[in-house]
């Protein structure tokens, strides 16, 4: 009798945990399935070895570890980025890599504006006053912190065109807002309406920078103290993209400074952070903990495309594979 094959998940924790009927998707004839709510960097080898299939989110698999399991034959990324794979190493190996594209995109879209809405009328801080009891002790019918403007006719600056940038976009236009896109697309293959522009000008001429282009040596660090200081005093600066494409200790300086009017980050260059980190305690900033992705619908649509992704690799088949 021949032993089972082995699908190993190596950090369920970040979709379900490990519960039963949240992974008997991936079930098939002869696989036995282990899911680890989490699995340390040194104990990754040792948890595959053995393994014919792997499931990970943001558990690397290295180079070495691939080279310390040779019956690997598949690793099926729970996520959209797959940089935590070496997939020059698995491709080597003859090792398939999967991805899922596009599952969050209306979740991605819907945090952005929430945070932007959060910021533009103070949400939260008024909750929090009249939860101390600000409004009950105000002799008037209402108070204001601060004027706050409305977001129709405002300009909403869109860096990256993919599927959120558009889905973000769409939601901005229709609170009424002008949409400006910063993209390598034809501005022909934009909506009507849209403005095309570069990177520079869009900093310098939007009331809103909405961030969702990929992470690459040319996006890193982009939003640096330069053009933080090219923004309207203002503008606020939407990030659902990567931590990294923010310098955070100038996107600090400019919140503490005044010099721009917020910050909603639902992305961190670190994360879990630091407490120390200067985006955490500075004014006018709302951080989310990388939350975006993880509505309940957008975890069973990656649920269920990962599965097919793993079903269409048993039938010999290859579906958004991104190596081997």
């Amino acid at each position: 009798m021949n032993a089972a094959r082995k699908l190993i998940c190596l950090d369920g924790a970040t979709l379900y945990g490990a519960v039963d009927q949240a992974w008997e998707a991936f079930a098939a004839e002869g696989i036995e399935i282990v899911v680890y709510d989490r699995t340390p960097p040194g104990e990754v080898a040792a948890r595959l070895a053995g393994a014919d299939y792997a499931l990970t989110n943001k558990t690397p698999i290295t180079a070495a570890t691939i080279a310390a399991c040779p019956g690997l034959k598949y690793i099926g990324v729970l996520a959209t980025g797959y940089n935590i794979v070496d997939t020059s190493a698995a491709a080597a190996a003859g090792v398939a890599v999967t991805n899922v594209p596009a599952y969050s995109t209306s979740s991605v879209a819907q945090t952005a504006i929430a945070l932007l809405l959060a910021l533009a009328q103070q949400v939260e801080t008024y909750g929090r006053l009249d939860s101390q009891g600000r409004w009950s002790a105000c002799p008037d019918f209402h108070y204001r912190l601060s004027s706050w403007h409305e977001l129709a006719g405002k300009t909403f600056g869109v860096v990256g065109f993919g599927n959120t940038g558009r889905a973000t976009a769409a939601i901005a236009a229709a609170l009424g807002m002008k949409v400006a896109v910063a993209t390598s697309k034809d501005a022909a293959s934009l909506p009507e309406g849209y403005r095309k522009t570069d990177v520079d000008e869009l900093f310098a001429t939007c009331d809103v920078i909405s961030l969702h282009c990929p992470l690459t040596p040319d996006t890193a660090s982009m939003v640096d103290a330069s053009r933080l200081a090219t923004m309207r005093p203002g503008a606020m600066l939407i990030n659902t993209a990567r931590g990294q494409l923010v310098d955070e200790q100038a996107l600090a300086a400019a919140l503490n400074e005044g010099r721009i009017a917020g910050a909603g980050l639902d992305v961190l260059c670190q994360e879990p952070p630091q407490a120390d980190n200067p985006l955490l305690s500075a004014p006018h900033c709302i951080v989310t903990p990388h939350m975006a992705w993880s509505s309940a619908e957008a975890r069973q649509r990656l649920t269920e495309e990962a599965a097919e992704n793993f079903h269409a690799f048993l039938r010999g088949e290859r579906r958004n594979t991104v190596a081997g």
